[in-house]
Parts: C-alpha cells; structure tokens; sequence
C-alpha cells in the first residue's frame, strides 16, 4: 500500500461523526494565544469577515510561525508541516497543524513521515481535536516556491484528498511588515495534465498549460479565537503611540532589489531555455530537410532502375536513419515563467505600498513642522 492510500484509509477509519462539529479545545486556543506573546508579528493577524472567500483559515498561522523561527534558520531553510481540519459546507476549515519531523539522511523520509503523521493524527483524535488531514504547509523565501518539487507534491495530495490545499509562507518577507501568506491549488487542467506524464509542447497546448493556468490562488480568511483577539486588545492599549508609526517604516528597498535580482535570473533562465528550444527547432527543420532529399532521391534511383527493368531497392526504416531528436520538455520554462509573474506581482505591490507610505510621510512631516 502507498504511503498517501495509506493515510487516505487512516483519515476515512478514523471519522468520528461526534468530532465533525467539534472546535478546537481550550488547550489550544491556550497554547494559540502563549504562541502570539512569543511573536511579535501577531499584531498583523486582523479579522476578515468576508463571505466571498472559498476557504477560511483558523488558528495556525501562529504555529506555523514559531516553526519557521525555531526551526527555519531565519527564513533560509526550507520548513513543511501537515494541515488538519475538516470540510465544511463550500469551504475548508483548517484549524490545526503539526510540522513534519527531522530525520537523517540514512533514514528513509516517506516511511518516517507517514509513520510520525499517523501516530499524531492517532493521539490528536484520542483528545477530540480536529484530525482529518486536508493539505500542507512550506514555507520559502522571497516567494521563490513555484518548482518541480512543489508540483509533485500537491498534485499527489489532490489525487489522493481532492480537498487538500497547499500553504505558503514567506517569513522573510513577513519580518518588512508584510504578512505574507496564500493559499495554492492546482487547476483541473493541471491536474489532468501532470496524471499524463506527458510533457511535450503538443501535449501542452492541447490541455491549454501555461503559467497562467498552472496553480489557483485560493482566498483565505483568518479568524482568531476570543482568546487571542483579547490579547490583542491588550497589547494594542499597551502600545506606546510613538511606536504606532512602524507601519510607516520605508525600509523595503532591500526586499525590492532581491526580487529584481530573483527576477533577473529567473530572464536568465528563460533566455537559457528558449535558444535550446529554437535549436531544436532549426535541427529538426535541418534532419527534415535532409529526410525529404533523401525520400525524393530514393524515388529517383528506383525510376531509373524501373526503367532498366531491374527491381526498385528495399524498403529502409527511415526513423532508424533519421532518429527523431527529442522534445525539449516544455514544463520547467513554464514553472520559471510562473515565478517570474509572482516576483513581477510582489514588485508591484511593494511599490504600490511604498508610495503611499511616502506621501503619508510627507504629509505627518509637513503637518508636524506646521
């Protein structure tokens, strides 16, 4: 049995239809609120509530954060870990989440983590907390996560729990003021596409790939419990009014010239990618050319000897002659060509903010002169 049927038949046997209505227990929404004291981003979680959202996101932005801080290295290691919750009318409730565990090169990774994911789903359900498993989490760096790696990874998810849903946090970017947090999908073309494994230029066209159609971004909306919009409450009226001008911090030009860097080398990598695919393109239009003078001379020498009354010459399989070059795989120039919409996306709204927090500096200067 697969590791993913594996934890599908863990998820399906261990429905407790008493659990479906269930919230999160004190202890969590305890264990929430002592992770926000430790924090000092969770003065960015705000309360949305938005009805237009597909998807709604509970209390684990806060765990997901001190994951990230203690095991993260700053925001240059990569961090993962497993969503839990359950499905709820048209929308997906995630209210819980542990982290995937370490483990040593000699150690073989699946096993390890089916084995540490189930045993946690297995005492998370033994203390009534919600259990079921519907996606997982990574975080990245500056928004650089659109690859190969993530693909397979959500794709098996979506085959194996339609529901699942991929999380992306960036602490990097979270630490300049941004909260930076989404959640992907993958579309149903996508989904189709990559099942075939077939990844030529013709196969693409045909489901209708490019980066624009690759992943779906799913709306997310963040509730906070009693506990933790009390605590905010409290450290807002704590808050010195000197400090309530951080937001106004112009200090993005760092997060800006690493973007145009990634950007820039994400061009490189395409310009790289593209003369390998005109290449190939004037090698095959060369070996066709050849393979054409090569059918119409065979046709010419057997007229001759037609006309000699000798037999024509055998039959050649040309494709041994000829061998077919080989299809450059279109797929990573299009994930490339994703990240760079998402890095140009980032671009602009960091300069979109930037402006504005220049001419709400402007004018605090000019009203505090006055």
């Amino acid at each position: 049995m697969k590791p993913m049927q594996k934890l599908r038949r863990m998820f399906v046997l261990g429905a407790d239809p008493r659990h479906q209505n269930s919230s999160p227990t004190e202890c969590e929404n305890l264990y929430s609120a002592g992770a926000s004291v430790l924090n000092a981003m969770v003065t960015m979680l705000k309360n949305d509530s938005s009805s237009n959202s597909y998807y709604k996101y509970e209390q684990v932005v806060l765990k997901m954060i001190k994951h990230c801080q203690e095991e993260g290295a700053g925001g240059t290691d990569l961090v993962q870990g497993v969503l839990l919750g359950m499905v709820v009318e048209n929308r997906l409730e995630i209210t819980n989440c542990f982290p995937f565990p370490k483990h040593s090169e000699d150690e073989d990774f699946d096993q390890v983590s089916v084995q540490y994911q189930i045993e946690m789903m297995r005492n998370l359900r033994h203390v009534n907390v919600d259990h079921l498993h519907v996606g997982w989490y990574q975080s990245s760096y500056f928004g650089a996560f659109i690859n190969r790696a993530l693909l397979d990874s959500q794709f098996n998810y979506q085959h194996s729990i339609e529901e699942s849903v991929v999380l992306i946090y960036d602490p990097l970017r979270t630490t300049q003021g941004f909260l930076s947090l989404k959640a992907y999908r993958l579309t149903p073309e996508m989904m189709k596409f990559y099942k075939e494994s077939d990844f030529t230029p013709e196969n693409m066209a045909k489901h209708g790939i490019n980066f624009e159609t690759i992943l779906q971004e799913i709306p997310i909306v963040l509730r906070n419990s009693h506990l933790v919009n009390a605590l905010l409450c409290e450290l807002s009226e704590k808050t010195k009014k000197d400090q309530k001008f951080s937001a106004l911090d112009l200090g993005t030009s760092s997060m800006l010239e690493k973007n145009l860097r990634q950007l820039m080398e994400c061009v490189d990598e395409v310009a790289v990618d593209t003369n390998k695919y005109l290449n190939y393109q004037r090698n095959n239009f060369r070996q066709q050319q050849t393979k054409q003078q090569y059918i119409l001379k065979r046709e010419q020498e057997n007229l001759q000897r037609k006309q000699r009354g000798e037999p024509p010459l055998p039959e050649e399989d040309l494709n041994k002659l000829f061998k077919p070059l080989p299809t450059p795989q279109r797929l990573d120039c299009t994930l490339v060509a994703g990240q760079m919409d998402s890095y140009c996306k980032q671009v602009c709204e960091f300069a979109s903010q930037s402006l504005a927090k220049l001419f709400m500096a402007e004018t605090l200067h000019a009203d505090q002169n006055n």
